[in-house]
């Protein structure tokens, strides 16, 4: 058996506007540089067997700062959710257009469906229970909302109500002697 800790990457310009940022590939604030540095003392004393990071630049800039660069493996089954027409837009704007609209239920126009996002968090989820050892997953918060809704046999809209904060770590795992994959921790900072 083994955990899986999922980091979410820190903080970028339009995590602080609220933007949907998916494949734009931005660069860490300063102060995301600095909640990347500080996951380093958290996660030193963890020995992990594997580490995956998505090939964007916020998720591996984190995962390099938190001093695991040299282990990664990218994954492109890793990076964000393809937010299409809707990239660049806060939920107050797709809103005014389109009031009910739901990334955990509707998917988004010109980008990626729940169906979509669904079988590459099942990919994902795949490969991991066939690894021994601990696993560090660096990548961004729709996506390991999604990973984690998946890890516990869970449709993707339960990511809907997993809030997940720039750096912040996360375990997944096994109870009940590996019959049950559970969720261990969430959104600790």
């Amino acid at each position: 058996m083994n955990d899986v800790y999922l980091v979410r990457h820190g903080e970028t310009a339009w995590s602080i506007t609220g933007q949907h940022t998916g494949l734009t590939d931005l660069a860490l604030t300063p102060h995301g540089e600095e909640q990347a540095r500080t996951l380093c003392p958290r996660l030193k004393d963890l020995k992990f067997d594997h580490v995956l990071s998505s090939p964007l630049r916020r998720a591996f800039r984190t995962c390099e700062l938190a001093g695991f660069a040299g282990l990664a493996t990218l994954d492109r089954d890793l990076v964000e959710w393809d937010y299409g027409h809707y990239e660049g837009r806060t939920l107050a704007d797709i809103h005014r257009e389109r009031p009910q609209w739901e990334l955990f239920r509707d998917g988004c126009p010109g980008g990626e469906s729940v169906l979509q996002i669904t079988e590459r968090a099942d990919r994902v989820v795949s490969r991991l229970r066939a690894l021994q050892g601990n696993v560090l997953i660096f990548s961004s918060g729709h996506m390991l909302r999604v990973l984690a809704a998946r890890w516990i046999d869970e449709s993707a809209a339960l990511g809907r109500r997993l809030v997940l904060d720039p750096a912040c770590v996360c375990v997944l795992g096994y109870d009940h002697g590996g019959l049950d994959h559970v969720i261990r921790l969430w959104n600790d900072h």
